[in-house]
């Protein structure tokens, strides 16, 4: 099946990623990882309205809501971990995870509460690592020998982490995941072709939804790793992607082309014909408000 996504935003973004469904509002959350924003907007009618922007002061892969009304949300920032109160006030929770040129990167909740983030290496070497920050604030090391740690998300039973690890292998991984905590098995669902995978999403069906970039395409597939579906773009370079409902809302990087397509950073959408969940929310505690 082939589909094409329209355009909804107004604003271009240089580094468009990680988009999510905030589930206590209905707003989407998403960032500009080159700009070090967290941009908010309500999706109605085709047309994504921007809410709020944040400026971060440094770059921020992610942003996960907190389960609370108006308790902000968890991100992953350069160097660690950060909460974003709704003010817009940013406070530290874990510092010295990256160094040098490297930064956090892309990440989402486990259904136990706890947030998983990775990192990417710069220049491309084998040193990032992907990251669970407890809801008790402590973080642990859960993956290494990275080079770009990109897509994440859980099953619903929270046994199996669906990962990316975009370079060299461009592969698209299911982990087991012993007590929903400690991976274990990898198994390369399948090695992407034609682009780079990055950001994805689950469907309550349980398959998999992956932004290719440099293919201009999002892919559906089977944890078998049949392709099910193809979602075509007018921009080359795709980030990531989340559901509202059966929309499937994608964001776009203009980053390093020279001559960037028309639509290159904007947010576009499509109907999927499949629901996918809201983002699950971290459960620690910021500020004195429990997540």
């Amino acid at each position: 099946m082939r589909s094409r996504a329209d355009r909804i935003s107004e604003t271009a973004y240089v580094q468009g990623e990680s988009p999510r469904l905030d589930p206590r509002t209905g707003d989407l959350v998403w960032v500009d990882i080159a700009a070090g924003r967290v941009h908010r907007g309500r999706l109605a009618g085709g047309v994504l309205t921007v809410v709020r922007d944040y400026d971060i002061g440094r770059s921020v892969g992610v942003a996960a809501p907190l389960a609370v009304p108006g308790a902000g949300w968890v991100l992953a920032v350069r160097e660690g971990f950060a909460h974003l109160a709704e003010d817009g006030t940013v406070t530290s929770l874990v510092t010295g995870l990256t160094s040098g040129r490297d930064l956090m990167n892309d990440g989402a909740c486990h259904p136990d509460g706890s947030f998983w983030a990775g990192s990417q290496a710069i220049p491309r070497e084998p040193r990032a690592s992907l990251y669970r920050l407890d809801p008790d604030g402590a973080a642990e090391t859960v993956l290494t020998d990275l080079t770009v740690a990109n897509g994440l998300d859980f099953a619903s039973d929270g046994a199996t982490a669906y990962f990316v690890d975009t370079l060299p292998h461009r592969r698209l991984e299911a982990i087991a995941l012993k007590g929903g905590r400690v991976p274990g098995e990898r198994t390369t669902i399948v090695e992407v072709p034609g682009g780079n995978p990055d950001g994805l999403v689950l469907d309550d069906e349980g398959c998999v939804w992956v932004a290719v970039w440099d293919a201009s395409e999002v892919r559906r597939y089977a944890p078998t790793g049949e392709l099910l579906a193809t979602v075509e773009l007018p921009v080359p370079r795709p980030t990531a992607v989340c559901f509202q409902g059966s929309t499937l809302v994608i964001t776009t990087a203009s980053l390093g082309l020279e001559a960037p397509p028309a639509g290159s950073g904007h947010l576009f959408a499509v109907d999927a014909g499949v629901t996918g969940p809201s983002a699950r929310p971290w459960r620690g505690e910021c500020g004195g408000v429990a997540g």
